[in-house]
């Protein structure tokens, strides 16, 4: 893997469970922010964000489980990569790096560990800000008809073990850089080395990010569904920024995510997926904003 980190930060690798360390990229000083990457990334997309926000606070990057430089377990049962697990590890970092409260961003992927973090350790999450991404029992129901074709590889990465990782595997340049290409408003935002790093990264950990993208065709369906059944909802402030979903796919992006999270800031933007790279002052400004609320 191309070997790529946040100038001015400082590496750290943290134990979060047995025999399972996260790779982070720590800066800056002040109140602490933990911003979780998205596919088919790693920490590095926080590189403009992470040294903006470092100025007054301390900010703290981690690759996911089974993502980059972090450790990849073995998809050996359903609970190895589902979000419950996948934030928990998040929890364990931010308080081995001395912070048992902090504000949480996440995207993409990150968004969904974020999402369950903020349900499951209310008392260590103090403010939550997701990006372009619906939690993923809404994510289902979107999806439906010809325009599930934008969601092809959630529905290959949710099949049995074998397929899926034998298809990518054999391709993998093909298809992570499919969606670093299609993504993207701004193709400049992702210049070639961080695009290297990316399809290196994501090319070493097939099966984990399979088994992270399966997870929420099962187990992190269960653990939502039981969450809706119980009325549980995110109780501290949310920001929600996204691209304009709802037009294309026909339903109300803010309708379903204040259903979850009552003192919600919902905000469509004109960046594309990749806003964190696209338009980092913009992302910065909304996370300083919650975080200094």
């Amino acid at each position: 893997m191309t070997p790529l980190s946040i100038p001015g930060f400082d590496v750290h690798r943290v134990p979060v469970d047995d025999g399972i360390a996260l790779h982070a990229a720590v800066g800056g000083t002040g109140s602490p922010v933990v911003l979780l990457h998205g596919f088919p990334q790693t920490h590095l997309m926080w590189r403009h964000v992470a040294a903006d926000l470092a100025a007054d606070h301390t900010v703290i990057c981690p690759d996911l489980r089974g993502y980059g430089a972090s450790d990849k377990p073995a998809e050996t049962g359903p609970d190895v990569y589902s979000k419950r697990t996948m934030a928990r590890d998040v929890v364990r970092l931010a308080a081995r790096l001395g912070h048992d409260r902090f504000v949480l961003a996440g995207h993409d992927r990150g968004a969904l560990v974020a999402f369950r973090a903020a349900l499951d350790h209310p008392q260590a999450v103090s403010r939550a800000i997701l990006l372009d991404v619906l939690p993923t029992l809404d994510m289902w129901d979107a999806l439906h008809g010809a325009s599930a074709a934008v969601g092809f590889h959630l529905y290959l990465m949710a099949q049995a073990p074998g397929l899926p990782e034998q298809l990518i595997q054999v391709s993998a340049d093909a298809f992570f850089g499919h969606f670093l290409d299609t993504w993207a408003n701004d193709p400049t935002a992702v210049p070639a080395d961080v695009r290297r790093h990316y399809l290196d990264a994501c090319a070493a950990a097939v099966p984990s990010i399979v088994a992270d993208y399966r997870a929420s065709a099962g187990i992190d369906v269960d653990h939502d569904t039981a969450d809706r059944a119980a009325g549980n909802q995110l109780t501290m402030p949310v920001t929600v920024l996204q691209q304009d979903w709802g037009a294309a796919l026909g339903y109300d992006a803010e309708g379903l995510w204040r259903a979850w999270a009552p003192d919600l800031h919902h905000r469509t933007v004109s960046c594309g997926h990749f806003m964190a790279e696209e338009d980092p002052k913009l992302i910065a400004a909304e996370i300083r904003a919650l975080a200094d609320r």
